[in-house]
């Protein structure tokens, strides 16, 4: 294999199910005339954006055929990669200054400099005016890829300043396949699990990996299917706020004691010994991050339920339309025809609609068990309040 062959192959290795996107990316790496300064990476949950936006990263700053440069860039270390994942429930406007001020520097090592924007669907206007220039003008060796779900997701400034890369929705068979390729489980349950995300190939691992996880989402349909009125709606809006409390605090108190103690340590403090006044401002700095990125999991925790919640009246809204062949979740068929039966159309949507404003609430801040609760009302009554 020529190094051509080996710069074409190796980065992508972690890329799946994006043939098409791949060859656009490969193209514009290995050819000037194909190459634009500004990418949107747009597609899914569980698409692979991220991994895709790295792996061109990785075939723009390293050599044909230098496999140490691109293990690197895959792996966030080199110096030519500049990336902003954030934790928080929006990019602040201070992060996007340092992507833009950090895209005027020459590459120091490879050939591009390449800034990389995960969750730019999180950028408030303000935010997105900093990034305007710096897209439209970069420096000749700077390239930056954009991530989001959709293009809708981005003001129009920002969508005309960009060559935009749709990925495909991968079908559950072959996320099934991929997910019993890595984790060796079950073929049913990497189905179940396929299905139940949505193909979003990150959570179906999750729930194929994690029994409980699977328990959880089953406990929570079935109750949502019980509820009958505001007490049944208070109860059950509590119950899944707690659980996405608790996920959250699963996730996230490992890794917050870990960086408190590194800082520590780097501030020179001993264990249990008080903190000085002159690095409690450091030490709260890391607090106040630890609380954006802790609201940040509740609220994706909280989503993901109420994202399981709108395949279940999906399902409905599908049965009563005279189709059964592409059920989400096909363990709750006999309670979901029933359901259909008893309910109208309009009522159906009525439903989904109430979930995707709340989605939208909790997204924008709203006090989760209030939306929660008010959501359920009208799953119970089929009406908005």
């Amino acid at each position: 294999m020529d190094a051509t062959a080996e710069v074409g192959t190796a980065p992508w290795s972690d890329v799946w199910g994006q043939d098409d996107a791949v060859a656009a990316l490969q193209a514009a790496a290995s050819d000037p005339a194909a190459m634009t300064h500004a990418w949107l990476i747009t597609g899914p949950p569980g698409s692979g954006r991220s991994t895709l936006a790295y792996a061109f990263a990785a075939a723009l700053i390293a050599e044909p055929g230098d496999e140490h440069v691109m293990h690197q860039v895959l792996a966030g270390t080199h110096p030519d990669l500049t990336a902003l994942r954030t934790e928080g429930v929006i990019i602040s406007i201070k992060d996007a200054r340092a992507l833009v001020e950090r895209s005027y520097f020459a590459p120091s090592l490879g050939r591009y400099r390449v800034i990389v924007m995960e969750d730019a669907d999180r950028m408030a206007e303000r935010t997105s005016n900093v990034l305007l220039k710096a897209l439209e003008e970069p420096p000749e060796r700077t390239v930056w890829v954009l991530c989001a779900p959709s293009e809708a997701d981005l003001l129009p400034t920002i969508r005309s300043r960009v060559r935009t890369l749709r990925l495909r929705d991968p079908e559950v068979a072959d996320v099934a396949r991929l997910i019993v390729q890595r984790t060796g489980v079950d073929p049913a349950i990497a189905e179940q699990s396929a299905r139940h995300a949505q193909r979003h190939i990150g959570m179906a691992q999750r729930l194929a990996t994690d029994a409980a996880t699977r328990v959880r989402r089953d406990e929570t349909l079935r109750a949502v299917l019980r509820v009958r009125g505001v007490g049944d709606a208070v109860e059950v809006a509590g119950a899944i706020v707690q659980a996405a409390t608790e996920d959250a605090k699963a996730l996230t108190l490992e890794r917050d004691e870990a960086e408190r103690a590194s800082l520590r340590r780097m501030l020179g403090i001993a264990e249990g010994a008080a903190v000085p006044p002159a690095v409690r401002g450091q030490l709260s700095a890391l607090e106040d991050e630890q609380k954006r990125r802790a609201t940040r999991s509740l609220r994706d925790g909280i989503d993901r339920a109420l994202t399981d919640l709108q395949s279940m009246f999906r399902d409905v809204v599908v049965l009563q339309f005279g189709r059964d062949t592409d059920l989400i979740n096909l363990e709750l068929e006999p309670e979901l025809r029933a359901l259909a039966a008893a309910w109208t159309p309009a009522r159906t949507l009525t439903v989904l609609d109430r979930i995707t404003e709340t989605r939208r609430n909790v997204e924008q801040n709203a006090a989760p068990a209030l939306a929660l609760e008010s959501m359920l009302v009208t799953v119970a009554s089929g009406r908005t309040p």
